[in-house]
C-alpha cells in the first residue's frame, strides 16, 4: 500500500531584531523554500521589555499537488518570544478522492506561540473532492501576550465540475489554549451522503463557510468589548440576505471568532481581510499585510 507520511517542523526566533526561520524537519511532499521579510509592516511593540522583530512570511508547499487517500501530514510551528510569523499556502488545499482500501487522509497541525510572539496563519481555501475522506486536527497553544490570527475557508468541492457536497467525510477539529486553558474548541463532522447539508438545520442554501479566530492573550476586557462592537458593525454592513451572512462572537477569554456562510467563495475571500485589518489595527496599532503569493 503506497501512502505518504510527511512532516514539516518550523521554528521562528529573534536575532538582531529580525524573525529568523529554522526548518527543523522537512519530509516530502511538505516543504518551505525560504522566509520573506514583510518590509511594509512596522515592528510590533509587544511589551516594554520584549524584543521587537521584523515579521516574515513563509509559504507552505505541497509538491504532490494535493492530499491523497491514506496520506498523513504533520505540521509543527513554534513562534518564540517576540517573533512574528505569517504562514500561508501556495494555493488551495485539494483533497483527492479516497483510494479503495486506504484509510482516511489526516493532516495534523501543532502551533505554539510564546510570550510576545504573533502568528498569522492564513491559508487558501480547502477543496474536498468528490468521494474524498479528510480529517484535519489543529492544536494551538498561546502564552501570555501571544497573538493569533487564524482563518479557514471551506468549499463544497469542485463546483466548476458539478461537484457540490459530494465528499464522503470532512472532519475538522481545532483547540486553542491560552496559558494552558482552553478558550476555543471546535468539532465539525460533515458526511453529506449521510445527512444532506442543504437542509435548514445545516447550511441551507449556502455552500461555503469560514471561520476566523482573533486572539491576543492578556488584553483587557474593555478593549475586547470595543473591538466586538466594531467587528459586529462590519459584519452587519457586509451581510447580504440570502447570499452572505457574517457573525461575530467572543471566545471564553482572550479573543473573538468571526464566522461566515456564503453562496460563493469570492465574497468571503474579499471580506475576510477587512475583519483582519480592523482587528490588527485595534490590537497592535498596525496595518494587516496580505501575504504575497509565490507559485
Amino acid at each position: 500500500m503506497n501512502q505518504t507520511s510527511a512532516a514539516l517542523h518550523l521554528n521562528f526566533s529573534v536575532q538582531n531584531d529580525q524573525t529568523i526561520l529554522r526548518v527543523l524537519k522537512q519530509e516530502p511532499p511538505l516543504r518551505v523554500i525560504r522566509a520573506f521579510p514583510i518590509k511594509s509592516a512596522s515592528a510590533i511593540v509587544t511589551a516594554p521589555d520584549a524584543q521587537e522583530a521584523q515579521p516574515v512570511l513563509v509559504h507552505l508547499h505541497n509538491i504532490s499537488g494535493g492530499l491523497l487517500g491514506g496520506d498523513r501530514l504533520q505540521l509543527r510551528a513554534h513562534v518564540e518570544a517576540g517573533a512574528q510569523a505569517q504562514i500561508t499556502s501556495t494555493g488551495s488545499t485539494r483533497v483527492y478522492r479516497q483510494r479503495m482500501g486506504y484509510p482516511t487522509t489526516i493532516q495534523t497541525s501543532h502551533l505554539q506561540v510564546d510570550s510576545g510572539g504573533l502568528l498569522e496563519y492564513l491559508p487558501d481555501t480547502l477543496i474536498p473532492y468528490a468521494r474524498s475522506q479528510y480529517r484535519q486536527s489543529t492544536h494551538i497553544e498561546l502564552a501570555d501576550n501571544a497573538g493569533l490570527f487564524y482563518w479557514e475557508v471551506v468549499t463544497p468541492g469542485r463546483e466548476a465540475k458539478g461537484e457540490c457536497f459530494e465528499y464522503d467525510l470532512l472532519q475538522i477539529e481545532l483547540d486553542i489554549l491560552a496559558n494552558g486553558q482552553p478558550i476555543a474548541i471546535e468539532r465539525s463532522q460533515l458526511e453529506p451522503k449521510q445527512t444532506a447539508l442543504d437542509s435548514a438545520v445545516k447550511l441551507g442554501l449556502f455552500r461555503y463557510f469560514a471561520t476566523f479566530y482573533i486572539c491576543r492573550v492578556g488584553i483587557e476586557a474593555q478593549r475586547w468589548l470595543d473591538l466586538e462592537k466594531q467587528l459586529d458593525q462590519l459584519a452587519r454592513s457586509l451581510t447580504v440576505a440570502g447570499q452572505l451572512v457574517w457573525g461575530v462572537s467572543p471566545l471564553s477569554a482572550h479573543g473573538m471568532s468571526v464566522r461566515a456562510v456564503s453562496t460563493s467563495s469570492q465574497a468571503i475571500q474579499q471580506h475576510l481581510p477587512c475583519f483582519w485589518q480592523m482587528a490588527k489595527q485595534a490590537l497592535y496599532q498596525q496595518a494587516a499585510v496580505m501575504p504575497r503569493k509565490v507559485y
